[in-house]
């Protein structure tokens, strides 16, 4: 969770820029942890705050690393106040895990047997079609789709 605005952190330029969209993913990530959940299942109930942890670090891994929109400075700030999972787009930067959900999904000592979670497999090597993870719900993660 990021730390709270207080006028004794210096905001590096371009804040303003990227502010307003990680308020209201701030806002949906509140909104997520409040919500009821009943009628599902424990693992269910944490799904959205996975996705929105992860919309958040790819927005801050995309204005950085793809569009080149905001500064070094910029960055290590975002991550250093947790805005963004450094160790996810630490991954991300690898061939084989640009579209990783969670780190969970490759812990082998999370799953059966030792080995990664069933969203890693390619969709044409699936026997079922349709799965989500245990862990975050994602429905497919694997680099190779």
């Amino acid at each position: 969770m990021p730390k709270i605005k207080t006028n004794r952190v210096q905001y590096p330029g371009g804040w303003e820029l990227i502010e307003p969209t990680l308020r209201e993913l701030e806002a949906k990530m509140r909104e997520a942890e409040n919500d009821t959940h009943d009628g599902k299942r424990k693992c269910e109930a944490l799904w959205p705050i996975f996705r929105i942890a992860h919309q958040k670090s790819r927005y801050i891994y995309d204005l950085y690393y793809r569009r080149k929109e905001i500064s070094k400075e910029l960055y290590e700030f975002c991550l250093e106040q947790g805005y963004a999972d450094r160790n996810l787009i630490a991954k991300w930067k690898k061939p084989g895990y640009e579209r990783l959900c969670c780190l969970r999904c490759i812990q082998p000592r999370d799953h059966n047997f030792n080995t990664t979670c069933v969203c890693r497999v390619p969709k044409h090597l699936r026997e079922e079609k349709v799965i989500e993870c245990v862990h975050c719900g994602c429905r497919g993660c694997a680099s190779g789709d």
